[in-house]
């Protein structure tokens, strides 16, 4: 993601010794966060806090991991509104191939959907999983990893993050061979937007399922963060962070590889075998 559209400058007030000083100079870089509209076959699904860039692939990867679809082929186009506000506001539109299997009235949970607060609705570990079965055993969901790839992955994302570096205010998603290299990252204010950018840029490249990757989180994790990787068919699930006792639950159940508190020689595994 370019820091020229994910980060913007605010002027602020410097309180230092404590003491408050403002002076005209004083300004700070800040992650940019904007609304988009999402519009499926003419109908607005969901409204997304997000930061600015990489519209198509967050739309691509909200609509894999809600079930209303499932490959490449199942878009016919996705557009963005070539009209931006100067807030970042925009909007983008979405035409199915085969529209007719849209149900419009099941993504109006979504109405309003912030950067923090994840994907509602989901009333049942069962229902998530018949939209996106667990991993087979023949897909590998426990590989053996050495513990020092994943142990070494946090500083290779960390060395791949200039909106961070600006802002120390966006969250990151990345996708790493099981040598430990790095394939792909996105970075978001919302955890699961970055994600959702992630798995959409896979899907619009014509990739196949992730079945050989490790996710990288750069905070904790979440059930609706495992329930993403799940649609993506990942493995193995690493985290800066601590996992929910529901997130653990269904890493489980879905055959997924989950480990946490990730960073220098140390790790905890909690579900697999990593």
């Amino acid at each position: 993601m370019s820091a020229a559209v994910s980060v913007r400058r605010r002027r602020l007030v410097r309180g230092a010794d404590g003491a408050l000083t403002a002076a005209p100079e004083d300004t700070d870089f800040v992650a940019a966060e904007s609304p988009l509209t999402l519009r499926v076959e003419g109908n607005a699904v969901a409204v997304l806090l997000r930061t600015p860039g990489h519209d198509r692939e967050l739309a691509a990867g909200f609509l894999l991991t809600e079930g209303v679809i499932r490959t490449r082929a199942d878009l016919f186009e996705i557009s963005v509104c070539p009209s931006v506000q100067a807030d970042g506001s925009s909007a983008v539109d979405v035409v199915l191939t085969d529209p007719g299997a849209f149900d419009a009235a099941r993504l109006t949970r979504h109405v309003f959907t912030s950067s923090s607060c994840g994907l509602c609705g989901k009333t049942t570990l069962e229902h998530t999983l018949a939209a996106h079965p667990p991993l087979p055993e023949t897909a590998g969901p426990s590989p053996k990893i050495d513990p020092e790839i994943l142990t070494a992955l946090p500083a290779k994302l960390r060395a791949a993050q200039p909106a961070f570096d600006a802002t120390g205010g966006l969250h990151a998603c990345a996708v790493f061979d099981f040598a430990g290299n790095l394939i792909a990252l996105h970075e978001d204010a919302g955890r699961h937007n970055a994600l959702d950018k992630l798995l959409g840029a896979a899907l619009l490249a014509g990739s196949p399922a992730l079945h050989d990757r490790i996710l990288l989180l750069s905070g904790r994790v979440s059930f609706e963060l495992v329930q993403k990787a799940l649609a993506g068919r990942i493995p193995v699930i690493a985290a800066l962070g601590a996992p929910s006792s529901f997130a653990i639950e269904f890493a489980e159940m879905a055959g997924i590889t989950l480990c946490g508190f990730v960073g220098k020689d140390r790790l905890n595994v909690y579900t697999g075998g990593a």
